[in-house]
């Protein structure tokens, strides 16, 4: 089948819930793809965060094709080998004490809601706990994590709604303190919002978020989903101002692209509320996500790809701030979003014509492209990026 007949198929055969480039991707490599007909482009968006170690990544994919001759799922209902390794590394890597894993990001967002409210109830002695969230949060689409969204297209139409929520201004501590109460039990944040279009709060923000959070004795949570494991260049976006929350939340890199893996970290006092039979997955810490999340644990030690991610999107920032058309740029590290003068092209507008060039980007929100190519990326490979971003906004 040519493009056109593969896109034709899965529209009639599946729901609308995306709305794909009309490009139809059949093998990978590195930064690299390779459509079904020949063609390459630049992978821009890595899976939004979920390929920072590159397509398939030689060491993740040893250590995937190793566990799947041995033994790929148990359930949590037995041990199994790869589990106390995995279990240890990331806590460690974390620097918490214990993890509780899942298999996406979005039930990494609602395990930590329901540990918060479980600590609330019997650390507390809260009756109806409730988390502080932001305005323009994107924790995943659920039936609970769409009750606190700002965003019409993930909210609207599927009420009733779960109560237990605040939404508050993001980037504004003072936002935060006085929605404080009685029953507040955890403050919900993304250290950058990426659906929002990439957005960095104001210096010293997370580090007030910490002390108010400590002051009122309720707990910090960094959904990290996104933003963690060396896309900022940090291992996580908090480290950029020496926060430690008390609930990190991780998914996308942490299965390499290759398995859906997720986790929440935290310390015993938090994570041990939890008792057996109270939450849980089937799937959760199986032998194959734990094997290939032991894998990206230690590429993540070893700091490359942090140092990478800094050096690289250093430049990347400086460079399309230059761009004719480009009237704002956003982010930290490998990770850009780019406002695109809307007069001159809407952000869907100008991917179509990147992806015509061999680049793959994502829009969001009207006029502005997010850019988040694989940590592996060649600098050269981002600069011939650049030169075709701005070859785009050139001929609108």
């Amino acid at each position: 089948m040519n493009t056109r007949d593969f896109i034709e198929l899965s529209e009639s055969r599946s729901a609308h819930n995306y709305h794909p480039l009309p490009v139809v991707i059949a093998s990978a490599e590195g930064a690299w793809v390779v459509d079904v007909e020949g063609n390459r482009y630049l992978d821009c968006l890595a899976g939004y965060s979920s390929l920072n170690f590159g397509h398939g990544n030689p060491e993740i994919l040893a250590a995937a094709r190793a566990q799947l001759e041995r033994v790929t799922l148990t359930s949590r209902a037995f041990h199994h080998d790869q589990f106390a390794a995995f279990a240890a590394g990331l806590s460690d890597l974390c620097g918490k004490g214990m993890i509780l894993p899942m298999n996406t990001g979005a039930e990494a967002v609602e395990t930590a809601i329901k540990v918060a409210r479980k600590w609330g109830h019997e650390v507390k002695g809260i009756r109806e706990p409730n988390i502080i969230v932001m305005e323009d949060n994107f924790h995943g689409r659920t039936t609970t994590i769409i009750s606190f969204s700002t965003d019409p297209d993930a909210h609207d139409g599927f009420g009733p709604y779960t109560p237990g929520f605040t939404i508050v201004k993001y980037g504004s501590a003072e936002a935060i303190r006085d929605a404080i109460d009685e029953n507040t039990v955890a403050v919900l944040i993304e250290p950058v919002q990426g659906e929002a279009g990439v957005l960095v709060p104001p210096d010293g923000y997370l580090t007030q978020v910490r002390e108010i959070c400590t002051t009122a004795g309720i707990l910090m949570i960094a959904d990290e989903i996104q933003s963690g494991l060396g896309r900022t260049g940090d291992t996580f976006a908090c480290d950029h101002e020496g926060v430690i929350p008390d609930m990190y939340l991780l998914g996308k890199a942490l299965g390499g692209g290759v398995v859906p893996v997720s986790a929440v970290a935290a310390d015993a006092d938090v994570l041990g509320v939890i008792k057996p039979g109270q939450h849980g997955s089937t799937f959760g810490g199986n032998p194959l996500a734990c094997a290939v999340g032991s894998a990206v644990i230690a590429i993540l030690r070893r700091g490359e790809f942090q140092a990478r991610a800094r050096e690289l999107g250093a430049d990347l920032h400086d460079r399309l701030r230059a761009l004719p058309g480009v009237v704002a740029v956003r982010g930290r590290g490998l990770w850009a979003g780019v406002d695109i003068d809307p007069s001159l092209a809407s952000g869907r507008q100008v991917c179509e014509a990147l992806m015509r060039k061999g680049v793959l980007a994502k829009d969001t929100h009207g006029s502005t492209i997010r850019l988040a190519p694989p940590l592996t990326i060649s600098a050269d490979d981002l600069s011939w990026m650049i030169g075709q971003l701005g070859a785009v906004l050139s001929e609108f």
